[in-house]
């Protein structure tokens, strides 16, 4: 009883003295599992993993690779936007990204400010770099997509707890002052970052030639409002020339093992079945004699192989498919659980190196090739990333395929009996088309030419003859966290959100 009345004792005196104390009541409440302010390498890494699993590989490329027609929506959410049911327009469907992005947005203009003069850690110019490159490319994913959206006012919420809506041109404009900026400040930068860059490890040298690879795609992707079409297609030739010298250097997350992470596209099938074969991307195959269409099909129930001669039967039609599971074949892709998300890929810089020379009047022909050669090689690390997939081989896995794997000499075979005439013939539209399948994968590039759709579109370019005859829609609604809570975006949701498909963005022709 001495004990226990010691102890009460005890307690009483320890809870009248925080009874009075003001600072400890203050500090009480505060949640020291989330810092208010941490190192800029403690953000970089968390920005580089969302925007990968997120803006690259998420929801974006899962309804645009339908939009686009790489596969076929065929159950659930990804059935109603194939036949352009209110999934497409409601402000619901892309409100989790949505969230994603800004996120990014804020935690990379935190990393900026924090590195720049007066900052917690002026003089970082590596993680200053990295952090304009990460903002450069989180808003302009955002502006591509959405339009007018908030950028400068977005990171201080207690100035602007409704963001504005800055125009994409503007946006556009500090786009190429961030990458600028970056390439300066990567000039004797130290490696500040180490492990904690997922991308490069802190290498300087390869963060500067991504820089200027985006600088690349982004220039070729305003060329409708460019002054000058000539000059800044040879800028687009001028910056692939100072970017990726091989694949080897293109900038992608190799974060995806079957264990700790699933490649995003692989993440959605497995648990959603909601996607399936594009006849319209097998029909682009088979016009082409493209031996890709003999290692890519299987049925969905059994994981046996297709060839391309049997998959023909079992191919969801574009635009008007039953709504189903296990009905249609699969691509391999889909049980890619272990490849990679490219942020920018080498092949990618090789057709918008082609794709500017032919607007020049150049010869594009060995550029081209040297594509098809890096687009034939990523394709077959997809494959492989398919048979090798952890949780599909613990069910057994895929039926293996038959034949050789397909590498730079096969695709010089299949380039100079089937690609080089058709070029010959309209060297333009075979650049962009062989651009188109070399992004069907699970590598998150359906957004990029979901993005080379609209702006050729806009150009009346449209080359790629796609099936569904539904209306095609021109971006993606505003995310309901804001249409709600933020009266500048709701009144730019209009008509319901039909306006996704009237209304194109800036660079495609439209107001906004």
């Amino acid at each position: 009883m001495k004990r226990l009345f010691k102890y009460f004792i005890l307690i009483g005196t320890v809870l009248g003295t925080i009874a009075c104390s003001e600072d400890f009541m203050d500090e009480i409440n505060k949640d020291t599992s989330s810092p208010l302010d941490v190192n800029s390498k403690f953000l970089i890494p968390d920005i580089e993993i969302r925007t990968a699993q997120n803006v690259i590989g998420g929801d974006f490329n899962t309804y645009f690779g339908a939009y686009i027609e790489h596969w076929v929506g065929t159950h659930n959410q990804l059935y109603q936007a194939e036949i352009r049911g209110a999934e497409v327009r409601v402000s619901s469907t892309f409100n989790n990204t949505w969230g994603t992005i800004y996120e990014n947005i804020r935690n990379a203009k935190i990393v900026v400010s924090k590195c720049s003069e007066g900052g917690a850690e002026d003089g970082n110019k590596l993680a200053k770099a990295v952090g304009e490159i990460l903002l450069a490319y989180n808003v302009a994913a955002a502006t591509d997509i959405y339009g007018d959206t908030p950028y400068t006012q977005v990171g201080d919420f207690s100035t602007y707890p409704a963001p504005s809506a800055d125009k994409q041109s503007d946006i556009y404009n500090d786009v190429f002052r961030l990458l600028d900026d970056a390439i300066a400040n990567l000039d004797g930068a130290s490696n500040t970052l180490g492990g904690y860059d997922i991308l490069y490890g802190g290498d300087a040298a390869k963060w500067k030639k991504f820089a200027q690879g985006l600088k690349a795609r982004y220039t070729m992707r305003l060329i409708l409002k460019s002054s000058n079409k000539e000059t800044d297609c040879q800028k687009v030739i001028e910056y692939v020339d100072a970017s990726f010298a091989s694949a080897s250097e293109q900038a992608t997350i190799r974060i995806y093992d079957g264990v700790s992470a699933q490649n995003p596209l692989f993440d959605f099938e497995w648990s959603r079945d909601g996607i399936s074969s594009s006849t319209s991307m097998y029909n682009k195959l088979i016009a082409r004699n493209d031996p890709r269409a003999d290692r890519v099909y299987y049925d969905p129930s059994s994981w046996s192989f297709y060839s391309a001669e049997v998959a023909e039967e079992f191919l969801a039609p574009n635009g008007e498919p039953m709504e189903s599971q296990y009905e249609y074949c699969y691509d391999s892709f889909f049980f890619a659980e272990i490849a990679p998300v490219h942020f920018l890929s080498y092949h990618e810089l090789l057709f918008l190196k082609a794709e500017a020379q032919c607007r020049l009047g150049n010869d594009a022909k060995a550029t081209l090739k040297k594509a098809v050669e890096a687009a034939f090689v990523n394709f077959e690390d997809n494959v492989q990333a398919a048979q090798n997939a952890p949780t599909v081989n613990g069910y057994g896995g895929l039926e293996p395929l038959p034949g050789e794997a397909l590498d730079a000499a096969a695709a010089d075979n299949y380039f100079d009996s089937e690609v080089a005439p058709l070029f010959d013939a309209d060297p333009f539209k075979e650049i962009m088309t062989q651009k188109y399948i070399a992004f069907w994968g699970a590598n998150g590039e359906s957004v990029e030419t979901y993005n080379d759709v609209r702006r050729l579109k806009a150009e009346n370019k449209d080359i790629y003859e796609f099936a569904n005859t539904g209306k095609f829609p021109l971006r993606a609604a505003y995310g309901n966290d804001d249409v709600v809570n933020n009266p500048n975006i709701s009144q730019l949701y209009t008509d319901a959100g039909n306006y996704v498909f009237t209304e194109n963005v800036w660079w495609a022709g439209g107001s906004r």
